[in-house]
C-alpha cells in the first residue's frame, strides 16, 4: 500500500463520524501490544522463545485485543450508526460521547493496570481468582489499599484519562466526530463491518484457543485480560462429562475402586458404584484432641529441610524434627479453598470452582464425618469473616461451629451450628484478610480451654492469614521489615512457635495432636500449565507420642487426614478418596494436582494431565524443579486411572452421592 493510500485510509477512518471510536480502539490495541511485550520480557526465563510460538501468541493476542476493544465500543458504534443526522454535534451527542468515552477509558486503563500486579503474583492473565475477588469487595479493596498506594493509583488513572482527552482533542478527533454529518448510508459503510467483526470474533473466539503449547507463559501472553476475565466468569463450574475425556461409568468405577482400597480396608458392599470402605484399626485406638493448623501460602522451599538458607522458619524446622514429617506432599491446587477442600473432603480437585464455593455442599462425607463419629466437637477458626469464599456455609454445613471476625454477613438460615464472633478487644492487629496469627492462635486456646472444661474431645480447623499480601503484622516481633514475603513467613513461624509454647502450659496439651500443613504454595507461576514444584508443601503431625519420622513417599494433600486416622488406629467407615500412606502399597502412591481447568495425577515420574478440551497429555517428570517433557508413547493404565478419579469424583458430587448417609 502506497503512502498516499495509507493517508486516504487514515483520513477515511479517523476523519469521519467514527473518529473517536477508531481512535480509542487503536489506543487499546497499542497499549495491549505493549503490555504483551512487557509480560513476555518479565517472564522470559520461563517462556519458550520459539519464533513460531511468539508469532502465534502475538497473532492470537491481537485477535483477542481486537475483539475486546470492539465489544467495549459496541454500544457506541450502534449509537453512531443510528443517531439521526440532525442530532450529530448537538449537546446531547457531545454529552453522550464524552460520557461513554470516559467510561470506556476508565475500564481500559483500570483493566490494563490491574493486570500488572495480577501477573506479578500469579504469572497469568485474569482467571477465576480475579472473578472471585470481584465478589468479595471488602477483602479485595482493603488488600489493594494496604498493598498499594491507592491515592496514587487513582491519581494516575485520572491523569491518563485527562491526557488521553487532551491528545484526542488536539488531534481533532472530537471535532471530526461532531462535524462529520454523513448520511445513514455512509455510516452504515463504517458500522456494519465494525459491528460485524465484533459479533463474529465474540462468537468464534474462545479463551482456551490461546492454549496452543505446553508453555504456560506463551499461552498466557497470547490472551487478553478482559476477555480471559469474562471467560473465567462463564466457566466457574465446568461439567466434567461435557468438557473432559471420559470412560464408561462401570469401567471408571472398577479402576477407581481398585486404586482406593488400602491394606486394612474392605468394601462395605458389593455394589459397583459404592466406594464406602470399612477401615480396621486395632485395640489401641486413641482419641486425642486434634488441632489442624492450615498455614496460608506456606511453600516447602521456605524450610531449611528443602534448602532454604534464610532461617525464616526456625520454629517449624524444630517442630518437624520432633514430628512425623511428610516431606513429599503436594497441594491439590493454588487457592485456600482448594486446600480446605482437600483437607476436609479428601477429594481430588474437580473442574471449575472448589466444592467449598459451590451450592448444595452441605452434609458431605468428610473428615469431619469420621471425627464426629468419635464424639469430637468440631470448630472452624478463621481470622477474617468466613463469608469470604463461602467458608462459613461450607464448614457450618459439615457441622463445624464457626469462630470468625463477623463483619455484618450473617450465616445462612440452613446452618444450624453456632457462630462465635471474635470481639474487637480480642484483636491486637488486623489487616484486610483478618486478624494476625498470634490473635487467631489465642482463639484456638480459648476454645480448647472451653472444651477441656467440658471433658469433651475437640477438633479445630485453624486457618491463618498473616502470610498473605500485604504481608503486615504486629511491629517488634521479628527482625525483618513488613511488606515482604520473607518477613510474613518469619512472623507466621514466630506466631506458630509462640502458640506451641503457650499450648504446652495447658492441661490439655499432652492429649492433643497438632497437624500443621499449608493450604497451597506461595506462587504457582512457571513454565507449564501445572508447575508441580509449585505445589510442594510441608506437613507435620506433632505431639503424637510416637518416635519422630520422615516420610518421603509421594503423598497428596487429600491423604493427610486419613494418614492421621491411621496413626490413631481408628476403626471407621470411609468414602474419602484419600489414603493412609502407611497402609498404601508401595508403587500406588500418587498426588492429585490441578487448577480450575487442567487436572492431573503425578505417579512415579509420570504426570498425566487432562483438560477441558478433552486433551490427554503425559509428561516425564525430572529434576528438583520437576521439569516436564512430553511423552510420545502413552501409558494407558495411568490415563485410565486419571480419568476415573476425576470423572467419578465430579459426578458423585454433582449427583449427590458425596452426601453423608
Amino acid at each position: 500500500m502506497t503512502s498516499t493510500n495509507k493517508s486516504k485510509l487514515s483520513q477515511t477512518l479517523f476523519g469521519s463520524r467514527f473518529s473517536a471510536l477508531f481512535s480509542v480502539l487503536s489506543l487499546y490495541l497499542v497499549l495491549s501490544f505493549i503490555l504483551r511485550i512487557a509480560f513476555l520480557l518479565v517472564s522470559h526465563s520461563d517462556a519458550d522463545l520459539n519464533f513460531l510460538y511468539i508469532a502465534r501468541a502475538f497473532f492470537t493476542g491481537f485477535l483477542f485485543d481486537l475483539c475486546s476493544g470492539l465489544l467495549f465500543l459496541f454500544l457506541y458504534g450502534l449509537y453512531l450508526w443510528v443517531l439521526p443526522r440532525k442530532l450529530i454535534g448537538s449537546l446531547f451527542d457531545k454529552c453522550f460521547t464524552y460520557f461513554y468515552i470516559t467510561l470506556i477509558l476508565i475500564i481500559i486503563y483500570f483493566s490494563l493496570l490491574a493486570e500488572i500486579p495480577f501477573w506479578d503474583e500469579f504469572g497469568v492473565r485474569f482467571n477465576f481468582i480475579a472473578v472471585d475477588y470481584l465478589i468479595y469487595t471488602y477483602e479485595v479493596v482493603e488488600n489493594i489499599n494496604q498493598s498499594y498506594p491507592l491515592p496514587l493509583i487513582i491519581a494516575v488513572l485520572i491523569g491518563l484519562i485527562v491526557i488521553t482527552f487532551y491528545i484526542l482533542k488536539k488531534k481533532k478527533v472530537f471535532s471530526n466526530t461532531f462535524n462529520s454529518k454523513i448520511t445513514f448510508n455512509k455510516r452504515t459503510f463504517y458500522a456494519i463491518p465494525t459491528l460485524g467483526i465484533a459479533v463474529f470474533l465474540g462468537l468464534v473466539l474462545k479463551n482456551k484457543q490461546a492454549d496452543f503449547s505446553n508453555n504456560l507463559v506463551m499461552n498466557e501472553v497470547g490472551k487478553n485480560g478482559a476477555f480471559a476475565f469474562i471467560s473465567a466468569f462463564k466457566s466457574n463450574e465446568l461439567d466434567y462429562l461435557t468438557f473432559y475425556p471420559t470412560r464408561p461409568e462401570r469401567e471408571a468405577y472398577q479402576t477407581l475402586k481398585g486404586n482406593l482400597i488400602q491394606n486394612n480396608q474392605t468394601y462395605a458392599t458389593s455394589n459397583w458404584d459404592n466406594i464406602s470402605r470399612n477401615t480396621r484399626g486395632d485395640s489401641l485406638q486413641q482419641t486425642p484432641n486434634i488441632i489442624l493448623i492450615v498455614i496460608e501460602s506456606f511453600s516447602a522451599d521456605f524450610l531449611a529441610e528443602f534448602g532454604n538458607k534464610s532461617n525464616i522458619t526456625p520454629n517449624y524446622d524444630k517442630l518437624a524434627n520432633e514430628s512425623i514429617f511428610l516431606t513429599n506432599l503436594y497441594a491439590t491446587g493454588t487457592r485456600t479453598v482448594r486446600g480446605m477442600e482437600a483437607l476436609t473432603l479428601s477429594v481430588p480437585p474437580t473442574p471449575g470452582n472448589s466444592i467449598v464455593r459451590r451450592e448444595n455442599n452441605q452434609n458431605l462425607f468428610s473428615a469431619a464425618t469420621v471425627i464426629k463419629s468419635k464424639q469430637y466437637h468440631p470448630y472452624f477458626i478463621y481470622g477474617g469473616d468466613g463469608y469470604f469464599d463461602n467458608m462459613n456455609t461450607f464448614f457450618g454445613g459439615q457441622g463445624f461451629d464457626i469462630v470468625d471476625r463477623y463483619r455484618g454477613n450473617p450465616l445462612s438460615d440452613h446452618i444450624k451450628t453456632e457462630r462465635f464472633p471474635i470481639q474487637n478487644n480480642e484483636v491486637s492487629f488486623e489487616n484486610a484478610w483478618g486478624i494476625c496469627d498470634e490473635d487467631i492462635y489465642k482463639q484456638s486456646i480459648k476454645y480448647a480451654d472451653k472444651n477441656d472444661q467440658l471433658k469433651k474431645p475437640f477438633f479445630q480447623f485453624v486457618m491463618t492469614t498473616s502470610n498473605h499480601k500485604p504481608y503486615t503484622f504486629p511491629a517488634g516481633k521479628i527482625d525483618l521489615p513488613q511488606g515482604e514475603r520473607d518477613a510474613a513467613v518469619k512472623y507466621t513461624d514466630y506466631a506458630l512457635g509462640k502458640f506451641i509454647n503457650d499450648a504446652k502450659k495447658k492441661p490439655w496439651f499432652k492429649n492433643t495432636v497438632f497437624v500443621i500443613v499449608a493450604d497451597h504454595c506461595a506462587s504457582s507461576a512457571g513454565k507449564w500449565e501445572i508447575n508441580i514444584a509449585k505445589h510442594h508443601i510441608p506437613a507435620i503431625i506433632y505431639n503424637l507420642n510416637q518416635k519422630p519420622e520422615k516420610i518421603d513417599r509421594l503423598m497428596s494433600q487429600i491423604d493427610v487426614m486419613p494418614t492421621l486416622f491411621g496413626y490413631l488406629n481408628w476403626d471407621y467407615k470411609t468414602s474419602l478418596y484419600g489414603k493412609d500412606i502407611n497402609q498404601t502399597e508401595v508403587g500406588k502412591e500418587r498426588a492429585f494436582i490441578g487448577n480450575y481447568r487442567t487436572l492431573g495425577i503425578l505417579k512415579g515420574n509420570v504426570f498425566t494431565q487432562i483438560d477441558d478440551r478433552k486433551r490427554i497429555k503425559q509428561f516425564e517428570v525430572s529434576g528438583e524443579d520437576k521439569s516436564l517433557k512430553e511423552l510420545t508413547t502413552s501409558n494407558n493404565p495411568l490415563i485410565n486411572e486419571t480419568i476415573s478419579y476425576y470423572q467419578i469424583a465430579s459426578e458423585r458430587f454433582k449427583n449427590g452421592k458425596m452426601k453423608a448417609q
